[in-house]
């Protein structure tokens, strides 16, 4: 171990400035602190700070980080001995801090593993938002743990492989550092498909065998260019990675005969135009293949990543890939920000790495605003698993996204208020939908209303950014409290209607009560607001819901079980009547208890808008219903009309779920009444009431009948329209 730790000091003495006697007195400290301590492979604790402050030292971080690297587990694994109070007596708060955001965490009793993970990514990612070394230092520690992996049972290496493969590369992927990012890729790969891994590899061993010469070819050919042009350059030939190519297979359903940018070549210039310099020599030496150039130098990469890439065609008809860049470039490419961390470089350099992790604090501010920790997770695996897309704002500003991006999503990364205002949208200077999904290169337009009552919850299904989807759930959580109260009330209730058992109010509100308190909440209405804006899902509660619903609704007892079966009766007669809550869809919520207004009767086909009564749930009408249309304008009113759809579980039998009222003007004869009763009959339709009175010498005949929607009452209208000495049928009311 003192030989790795000489080591070590060789290292940092090549590559730059550091306080080595600092770092002397931390190893001694972490030396000591670990003495005795041995890890699963049988070698003492020290090898593995000591490999992640060399990795660390790769990364060319300063020296506090490698002190904290080699500190990074006294916390945990020295309890008894270290405490932070200590760590910063003795190296300083810096340090302390870096080590106390690197320590694995204590682990709290969550529920499930999945919150436990979670909770753990939340801190971290807070930790990371303070100071971006506790993530180096992370993904350090990840990759020599990987590197070890081979002496955990088969169950941890899976799991650990599946993290690593699911966050850590990922993020080293998102932090620029590509070097990692590979190696972490490949290691875990090797774990969760190490048939495949075998197969790649050795599939790859034998195309490069069978045509070895082609890359020295084509790589004398380039460099004869280049010399002719008086470039400097450094020129790299190599093969694809085998995780990129199985990545490639089976993201795309190919075979490995498939893969064509299997070689790949890397030019290493001086300058910015020498990189479009030797673009324009390779592009007279090969035949380029259309689609395939990126222009990365113009419009960089949200992980700083800058580089020119073009895909070209030699005379054997084997195409490779050709990345150009700098010097420079190449550095970022290699350690991403970590290449930019200089913390005596001045508020400039500090500022720049702000502006790069603002995706960081946006992950935060979805924590803060949710208590559902599959919805902190969510948006991270989409902002980090996802391609990205770069678009441009009118003025040709450049704007990146997740791949499958909207026009919304594009409102929301511009400001709050333009997503919040939004009504339509211009790709390329033509109006869109708002749900079309955006390619890299277009030019996008919001375009906005300040008469705008501000997003739907619908936008919710459509957006792809994190960031959408936590600034459109700010909205309702702030601006429609009392509207996300009634939804939630509607969620719950119709959650506990499921239990099959009956329930009063006052066993309903105690039930809520106690969810409330045991999930944290102080009182009943933050629950409902919670579920009504979206930032709790009632399945991830369900399990504490139908525990508190066990507790306090007992089953019935035999002398109850007459009375119990009433209420389903009842229940089930309810699913087929008007009251059908699974008919309609409120603000893209199933499920709602409505009703249906008796001023217009809408029947399904009717183009409908919801309105929240004070109490009696949801009333439905039809949208050009007169007192609909005069509601939308109160002022007072705006913010109880909701948006209503036909859902597609509607219940439908021979007679008809949905009752109708016609007006029929006839001239008057003693068989009409008759007539129209045979006629009704003949087509199956229930009749549920019937009058008749006099008008201008006509006979108006009011007749309330079962249907199914909008299509069966026009048919049955059709049938009536047959009968001699009927004149007109309109649509009343109750």
């Amino acid at each position: 171990m003192e030989q790795g730790f000489i080591d070590l000091l060789e290292k940092l003495s090549k590559n730059g400035n550091y306080d080595l006697e600092k770092i002397k007195k931390a190893y001694s400290f972490a030396e000591k602190m670990h003495s005795g301590q041995c890890r699963i492979s049988g070698e003492p604790y020290i090898s593995h700070p000591l490999a992640v402050a060399s990795i660390v030292a790769d990364l060319q971080l300063d020296t506090d980080s490698i002190c904290a690297a080699l500190l990074h587990d006294t916390l945990e694994d020295c309890c008894e001995m270290v405490d932070l109070p200590l760590i910063k007596k003795e190296f300083g708060s810096e340090i302390a801090d870096i080590v106390d955001g690197v320590t694995k965490l204590i682990h709290i009793p969550f529920e499930t593993k999945q919150e436990e993970s979670i909770e753990n990514l939340r801190k971290m990612f807070l930790a990371m938002s303070k100071d971006l070394r506790v993530i180096f230092i992370k993904l350090a520690d990840r990759l020599h743990n990987m590197r070890t992996l081979s002496f955990r049972s088969p169950e941890k290496q899976r799991s650990i492989a599946l993290e690593t493969m699911h966050v850590y590369a990922p993020l080293a992927h998102r932090l620029g550092i590509q070097r990692i990012k590979q190696e972490l890729e490949m290691l875990a790969l090797g774990y969760l498909d190490p048939i495949g891994f075998e197969e790649v590899k050795k599939d790859t061993e034998k195309r490069f065998g069978e045509s070895k010469d082609f890359l020295d070819k084509a790589t004398l050919k380039v460099e004869e260019g280049l010399r002719e042009y008086g470039v400097k350059f450094k020129l790299e030939g190599r093969i694809k990675s085998i995780y990129s190519i199985y990545k490639k297979m089976y993201n795309q359903n190919k075979s490995f005969n498939e893969i064509y940018d299997f070689y790949a070549m890397r030019i290493l210039v001086d300058t910015e135009l020498d990189c479009y310099t030797v673009l324009g020599i390779i592009h007279e030496r090969f035949n380029s293949i259309p689609g395939r150039f990126k222009d990365f130098i113009s419009t960089p990469k949200p992980n700083l990543y800058r580089s020119l890439h073009t895909t070209v065609m030699g005379k054997e008809g084997i195409p490779f890939e050709v990345q150009i860049r700098t010097w420079d470039m190449h550095t970022v490419a290699e350690y991403g920000l970590a290449a930019h961390w200089k913390y005596k470089s001045g508020e400039q350099a500090k500022a720049m790495i702000d502006q790069k992790l603002q995706w960081i604090r946006t992950l935060l501010e979805t924590e803060k605003d949710t208590d559902d920790p599959d919805e902190f997770f969510r948006p991270l695996k989409i902002d980090l698993f996802e391609d990205e897309i770069f678009v441009f704002t009118p003025k040709g500003d450049v704007v990146n996204l997740p791949n499958g991006s909207t026009p919304i999503d594009f409102a929301y990364a511009i400001h709050s208020a333009v997503g919040n205002k939004m009504v339509g949208a211009k790709i390329n200077g033509n109006i869109v939908t708002i749900d079309s999904i955006l390619e890299t290169g277009q030019i996008v337009e919001i375009l906005t209303s300040a008469s705008s009552k501000g997003p739907s919850r619908d936008w919710l299904k459509i957006v792809r950014s994190g960031e959408a989807k936590n600034k459109i759930r700010q909205f309702f959580k702030r601006e429609m409290r009392t509207e996300n109260i009634v939804v939630g009330k509607l969620e719950i209730e119709r959650e506990l209607k499921r239990y099959g058992r009956s329930f009063s109010e006052a066993q309903k509100n105690e039930i809520v009560k106690n969810l409330t308190n045991r999930i944290g909440l102080p009182e009943p209405d933050d629950l409902y607001n919670n579920i009504g804006y979206g930032g709790m899902s009632v399945s991830k509660i369900a399990v504490k819901l139908r525990d508190e619903f066990n507790r306090v609704v007992q089953p019935a007892e035999p002398d109850d079980i007459e009375e119990t079966n009433l209420v389903e009766k009842t229940a089930r007669h309810d699913r087929k009547g008007r009251s059908n809550s699974e008919s309609v869809i409120i603000d893209s919520v199933e499920g709602c208890s409505v009703k249906f207004a008796k001023c217009c009767n809408p029947l399904p086909g009717d183009s409908i808008i919801g309105f929240i009564t004070r109490g009696f749930g949801v009333s439905i009408h039809k949208y050009e219903c007169t007192n609909a249309q005069s509601g939308l304008k109160r002022v007072e009113d705006k913010d109880r009309w909701v948006v209503a759809s036909w859902s597609d579980k509607i219940e439908k039998n021979v007679y008809g779920s949905f009752e109708a009222v016609l007006n029929i003007y006839a001239i008057y004869t003693p068989k009409l009444i008759t007539e129209v009763s045979v006629a009704l009959g003949d087509m199956k339709v229930a009749v549920t009431s019937i009058s008749t009175r006099e008008n201008a010498g006509e006979m108006v005949i009011t007749v309330g009948v079962k249907c199914s929607g909008i299509e069966h009452l026009k048919s049955i209208m059709v049938g009536l329209r047959k009968i001699k000495n009927i004149r007109d049928i309109t649509r009343g009311n109750k």
